[in-house]
């Protein structure tokens, strides 16, 4: 039996003048819709500095963000650099899986406690920090996502979040129950292909036992969320999970159909599960932070923190 998932270390809040750092880990960056990333966080009285290899793109392989060493190079340098306060990924895409393993984690260990933001592909990450690092990260929008950018909903949250966390200790989605019924449990997960292409790995976690599992994903075919799912479930990864959370499915097949499936593979696991979250790859995305113990209630479409995601 896998231990169950435990509750990390809260990184500090941010105060005006804290210093971002901006990193793609993942797949190239638009300029434009990064300078109107940074705006948005200037308005914040924030400091961003964009680390120096964001606008790269591999000259090969063009759905990298430039090469794997250069990737994980300023990542760990914005980590273990003691003046940045959070590390915010500029998008996602592809590309953690490549670098994760180039990263000096003792260093980074060595660094201390900050904040990490990101979603998407950036699954890798969030599974990474938590089992290398012990920390609680945010699953949230990023610095040149279109749905950051241009949605003042995200926007806020994200906002409150990191500068106010104990003014968003209930997250409230306004959606359904798939499943109902309340669960407790510590908070992990991301999206869905990645959690299935990271099992095997050295940077995922046995499994979600005692968890609420957060799933989410963009631009799959039924068939291949439900390949997903069953590969979780034939893995034992979501043996003894406490509850789960469906956030976007943006870009998927029609809901009906993706919702009859996941009524399919999620129903029997005899755990609440709550429906249209509002994470994810969606206008409007909520910030959900990942490594806390929190309460869910499917019914009533909410996620209560215990406490504040950021000390």
């Amino acid at each position: 039996m896998t231990e169950e998932v435990r509750e990390l270390v809260r990184p500090a809040r941010l105060a005006p003048g804290a210093r971002v750092a901006v990193v793609a880990p993942s797949g190239p960056v638009p300029e434009e819709r990064l300078q109107a990333g940074l705006d948005v966080l200037r308005g914040w009285d924030l400091d961003p500095v964009v680390a120096p290899h964001v606008l790269d793109r591999h000259r090969e392989f063009t759905y990298l963000a430039g090469t794997d060493a250069d990737r994980a190079a300023d990542l760990q340098a914005a980590w273990c650099d003691p003046a940045v306060d959070v590390v915010l990924c500029a998008r996602g895409g592809y590309g953690v899986q490549r670098m994760v393993g180039l990263l000096d984690w003792d260093a980074m260990r060595a660094a201390g406690p900050k904040v990490f933001v990101g979603f998407s592909d950036i699954t890798a990450l969030h599974e990474a920090f938590a089992t290398r690092l012990g920390l609680v990260t945010l699953h949230g929008p990023m610095a040149a996502g279109i749905d950051f950018i241009k949605n003042t909903q995200a926007q806020e949250h994200l906002k409150a979040t990191l500068l106010a966390p104990e003014t968003v200790r209930t997250i409230t989605s306004g959606g359904t129950a798939l499943v109902p019924g309340r669960a407790r449990g510590v908070t992990l997960g991301g999206c869905l292909s990645l959690l299935a292409a990271d099992l095997g790995t050295p940077y995922v976690r046995p499994g979600a036992r005692g968890g609420l599992l957060c799933l989410e994903d963009v631009g799959e075919e039924t068939y291949r969320l439900d390949r997903y799912l069953t590969q979780l479930l034939c893995a034992g990864w979501l043996d003894g999970v406490s509850g789960v959370l469906l956030g976007s499915w943006q870009d998927c097949d029609p809901y009906e159909k993706v919702r009859a499936m996941l009524v399919d593979r999620l129903g029997g696991l005899g755990v609440p599960v709550a429906e249209e979250f509002g994470f994810g790859h969606c206008a409007g995305a909520l910030t959900v932070p990942f490594g806390v113990s929190a309460e869910l209630d499917a019914g009533a479409g909410t996620l209560t923190l215990d406490r504040p995601a950021l000390r």
